[in-house]
């Protein structure tokens, strides 16, 4: 059983949630990390989840992905227990909060949203807090997991002056202390510098080649695109997409060149019939998708017909484009249906 938390002292970081450990039941590595089929949330006439599955299996990244309001971190919440669902099924190593209640958290932990810690205690004094609420082992692993994130040799900096993407790597290591077989994260990338995301994307590689299980959200396509092995992308509540990476980047549109010219309308009416090469007009310049070669003699013929290009910058990366088509249908079209990586866009 997991002990029961001592009540938390004003300001203690509560939401990060610390696993709790039982003894080990033969086979568990026979089941999912996470099950969730038909699960189900609403508030009053709002629909935040609409009956959605996911399936997470032990030792890979996956990533929920969808805009701001489609339901990711509503989900989270269902999982950690800090909400209700209305209907599904939601199990965690084969433990649900019906069967088992706070049980179904142990071997899990991660934080919703961005983690808080005291700003005026050091890094290290923040992790000694945690793991003296949390109890067991987790003292003796703080070395360790500053080292995981990187923050050894400011572990003993305040908080204060930490960066946010500093404080977001604390939130991982304050998750790590009691050694979790699941990792969940909520938006981990989200508001930091390019340099920051780099090292939060180099940070989940790391955990997942430690054989870590890693479910994580984001908004950020490229973000999923470049460390989870599947993906559930959402919108609205609903499930658009399940399915893996490498099947929804076959499924992309080809990269588009944005293109201005001297004579947009003649340079459109020039592409017409052009073997291998597609040109529309978008936001006052022309979107030109093709393969390389139809694209260069589609510049050459320009120039020979005396029009000059002024620009020709590449548009969205093929799976943010998918991804914006997924998430992004007008209002007065028919909703999608769950698709998977065979049905998506088929």
């Amino acid at each position: 059983m997991c002990a029961r938390r001592p009540a938390l002292p004003w300001g203690v970081p509560a939401f990060i949630v610390t696993s709790c450990r039982l003894p080990s039941v033969a086979g568990v590595t026979d089941q999912l990390a996470v099950r969730i089929e038909g699960l189900t949330k609403r508030y009053g006439s709002l629909t935040a989840v609409d009956g959605i599955d996911i399936a997470v299996a032990e030792g890979e990244v996956y990533g929920v992905l969808g805009p701001n309001g489609a339901g990711k971190t509503t989900v989270l919440r269902m999982l950690f227990g800090l909400i209700r669902p209305d209907a599904g099924v939601l199990e965690v190593f084969g433990r649900s909060w019906e069967q088992n209640g706070t049980d179904t958290l142990a071997g899990v932990a991660g934080f919703i949203e961005s983690p808080k810690f005291y700003p005026y205690l050091t890094g290290r004094k923040n992790l000694q807090l945690l793991a003296g609420l949390d109890g067991g082992a987790a003292r003796e692993r703080i070395d360790e997991v500053l080292d995981v994130v990187d923050l050894t040799g400011r572990d003993r900096d305040k908080v204060g002056g930490y960066s946010f993407g500093m404080r977001q790597r604390l939130g991982v290591a304050a998750s790590l202390l009691r050694d979790p077989r699941l990792l969940v994260l909520d938006e981990p990338a989200n508001g930091l510098d390019p340099a920051g995301i780099r090292d939060m994307r180099a940070l989940v590689h790391r955990l997942a080649d430690s054989g870590l299980t890693v479910l994580l959200s984001s908004h950020d396509m490229a973000e999923v695109e470049e460390i989870c092995d599947n993906v559930t992308i959402m919108k609205t509540g609903s499930v658009v997409y399940h399915g893996t990476i490498s099947a929804l980047r076959a499924q992309a549109p080809p990269q588009a060149h944005l293109l201005r010219t001297t004579d947009d309308a003649a340079a459109a009416r020039l592409a017409a019939g052009a073997e291998g090469l597609s040109v529309a007009t978008a936001e006052g310049q022309l979107a030109v998708r093709g393969t390389q070669d139809a694209i260069d003699a589609y510049v050459r013929t320009l120039a020979l017909a005396g029009i000059a290009p002024r620009s020709l910058t590449l548009g969205e990366a093929p799976l943010e484009a998918l991804f914006f088509m997924l998430t992004e249908a007008s209002p007065d079209s028919p909703p999608h249906g769950t698709r998977t990586d065979q049905e998506a866009l088929s």
